[in-house]
């Protein structure tokens, strides 16, 4: 059996974790062993932001990709997703990197959930204070 090359992206967003492998092809996407458009429950609209580092690097049709994303929602997941396909991108294609980095592409967000405190309803949601 003869392994087909690929190349490797790593992506993180909130608790979710997206691995990436860009395979030569026709332009096929597959998220946890699923077609994009099913796994993503039919949204065209997050389809298309899984696929923007693709399109600014003018690539929609020269890659087959698949990709195991873990935890999280699916806004997360996305994010996640994208960013792993932009570093795989970069890796294929280093050229591409200024162009998706100006666009955006390449920057993790940092932001997470803030764990709760003792004392309070939720990170900082306090008890409504009554002065009787």
């Amino acid at each position: 059996m003869v392994a087909k090359k690929y190349t490797y992206g790593l992506g993180r967003r909130k608790s979710a974790t997206a691995t990436t492998r860009l395979y030569k092809g026709k332009g096929e996407i597959t998220i946890n062993d699923k077609p994009a458009l099913e796994y993503l429950s039919g949204n065209k609209t997050l389809l298309a932001e899984i696929t923007d580092p693709l399109a600014i690097a003018e690539k929609q049709k020269d890659y087959d990709i698949t990709i195991l994303v873990k935890g999280g929602g699916l806004a997360g997941q996305v994010d996640a997703i994208k960013l792993a396909i932009a570093k795989a991108l970069t890796v294929e294609a280093p050229d591409l990197r200024p162009v998706l980095k100006k666009a955006g592409m390449m920057k993790r967000d940092p932001r997470e959930k803030e764990r709760k405190k003792y004392g309070l309803r939720s990170a900082r949601r306090r008890e409504q204070f009554s002065k009787r």
